[in-house]
């Protein structure tokens, strides 16, 4: 059952075979329902979320009452909000599942304790940190760069396999286009 995340961990650090099993009984596995609520607004962020199967989604709500999508996580991303995960205090956003999951926990409690007994584990979560940070970097400078065209163009050639599995009105509601916009620029590329 913990063979992605294994597999996921040793594309990243080194650790015995037979520090294994001890690393892995920090971790929970947990299967969600579709649209189920693994963090809400106000709440705190009590775990990081591994993707062994399915695919979450973070968004808030703005003061329009309208979901603004800011991250998707598929099979072998992580997700939690590491500002109420790490100072354990009330979260602004809402984490959900896109789509039936399999995810693998790590609660905050059982995260400083693995990462104090296991040093490469925490050379592990800060690659991790340190690719996530980069690619909210590149997200932003891409929403100054491009058009929107050109943004929706760009993303549907980076990442095909979202275009595909994710809802257009989450899509859409991820690059900051109404469904309707995105249905617009998805029909001009067809004709």
């Amino acid at each position: 059952m913990f063979q992605k995340l294994k597999d996921h961990i040793a594309r990243f650090v080194e650790i015995d075979e037979k520090d294994y099993a001890e690393v892995l009984e920090y971790f929970t596995i947990i299967n969600v329902s579709k649209k189920q609520n693994l963090l809400t607004e106000g709440k705190i962020c009590k775990s990081n979320y591994f993707v062994s199967k399915g695919c979450l989604r973070m968004f808030f709500i703005n003061d329009k009452g309208i979901e603004q999508t800011i991250q998707f996580a598929l099979e072998n991303w992580w997700l939690a909000d590491y500002t109420s995960f790490s100072s354990q205090q009330p979260s602004g956003f809402y984490i959900q599942a896109v789509e039936k999951c399999e995810i693998i926990t790590l609660d905050f409690s059982r995260q400083e304790e693995l990462l104090q007994r296991f040093p490469q584990m925490e050379r592990y979560f800060r690659l991790i940190h340190q690719r996530a940070h980069s690619a909210f970097q590149f997200r932003i400078k891409f929403l100054y760069d491009l058009s929107r065209e050109e943004l929706y163009n760009d993303f549907s050639r980076s990442f095909p396999e979202f275009v595909q599995r994710i809802p257009q009105y989450l899509l859409a509601s991820y690059l900051g286009f109404t469904p309707e916009y995105l249905s617009e620029i998805r029909n001009k590329r067809i004709s």
